[in-house]
């Protein structure tokens, strides 16, 4: 949980109506943004995927599907848990750089106090939406045989489901590569390497998972 000017503590986003998050997506404060709004998707997909495993699971119709439908479900309610949680520290760790930028800069030491700050918070804000891109090519791997063997009826749900999933990815991967550009070149050098790596991947993945769906529907 985060605080906001004031020292009034801040309300999880995952708390608020869907309206009044919209609300506060909608207004100029820099968050919550983006990198909130792609852990959100992310929640959202993962929560589809644990309804069309539910609609799966011990339905003989569907027995060829129990097993990607257990091993997706263990994984989904792990995800859309720590989506949530993302949603509110990608917002907190952007507030961080904003307050960086704030301390003070009128000596040497200050100056090299406050570059430190903003670095260290940067770095934070690139991580966590790394993470949520993480979390979301781990969910799109999973949809293609979701697809195919789940329970047919409820083939549509896992579109949008992947739909929602590569839309948290490759969003969640804008604000690593605008963090990524406010930072020296020797941070952050994993993410450097595996971004590209995660963004080609998740874009394979989605065409297999619309494929999937479209040959179900």
């Amino acid at each position: 949980m985060g605080v906001e000017g004031g020292g009034r503590m801040k309300t999880p986003w995952m708390e608020m109506t869907v309206r009044d998050f919209q609300t506060a997506l909608a207004s100029s404060s820099p968050t919550p943004g983006g990198g909130t709004a792609a852990a959100i998707a992310l929640g959202q997909a993962s929560a589809l995927v644990v309804m069309v495993c539910d609609l799966t699971i011990g339905k003989e119709k569907w027995q060829d599907g129990w097993a990607i439908a257990e091993n997706a479900m263990m994984l989904s309610v792990k995800i859309m848990r720590r989506a949530g949680e993302l949603a509110d520290e990608d917002s907190d760790a952007f507030d961080e750089v904003m307050s960086s930028f704030k301390l003070p800069k009128g000596t040497d030491e200050e100056v090299s106090i406050r570059r430190t700050a903003i670095r260290s918070a940067t770095l934070t804000a690139t991580e966590k939406p790394f993470e949520t891109a993480e979390l979301a090519l781990s969910l799109l791997k999973i949809l293609p045989e979701l697809a195919t063997k789940g329970n047919a009826n409820a083939v549509s749900d896992v579109g949008v489901a992947g739909l929602l999933a590569s839309a948290a990815c490759k969003g969640a991967l804008f604000n690593v590569d605008i963090n990524l550009g406010s930072l020296p070149e020797d941070y952050a050098l994993e993410i450097r390497k595996n971004a590209p790596l995660i963004q080609e991947e998740s874009r394979v993945l989605s065409r297999q998972v619309m494929d999937a769906v479209r040959d179900k529907l």
